[in-house]
């Protein structure tokens, strides 16, 4: 016996959702990494090569790339879109910090 047809799409939905949260869980941690490696570049100017600061910038541009495009699924919480919005944030100081690092030349 097949599942009704509302609960088979809330089933999707849910999986959807959970799917987004895991992504959103694995954009965090791009950025825990990127903020480490903000954090040491600052204390070592000597690592802020042309190199670093280029691979930087781009990695920088795919995480705003993917942070500001995801739209929530309609099932997702007030936490979830407070968390996203922190995301976002948090790139947006990430990226402050970067380019105070790199002179803003980069």
């Amino acid at each position: 016996m097949a599942l009704p047809r509302e609960a088979v799409l809330n089933m999707i939905q849910e999986h959807v959702v959970e799917d987004w949260r895991i992504f959103v869980s694995s954009m965090e941690r791009s950025l825990d990494m990127l903020e480490r490696d903000i954090r040491q570049a600052s204390s070592m100017r000597e690592d802020c090569t042309p190199a670093w600061c280029e691979a930087t910038e781009h990695v920088i541009d795919d995480l705003s790339s993917h942070l500001f495009s995801i739209s929530e699924p309609r099932l997702s919480s007030d936490t979830d879109s407070r968390n996203l919005r922190a995301l976002k944030r948090r790139l947006r100081e990430l990226y402050a910090k970067y380019k105070s690092i790199s002179g803003g030349t980069a």
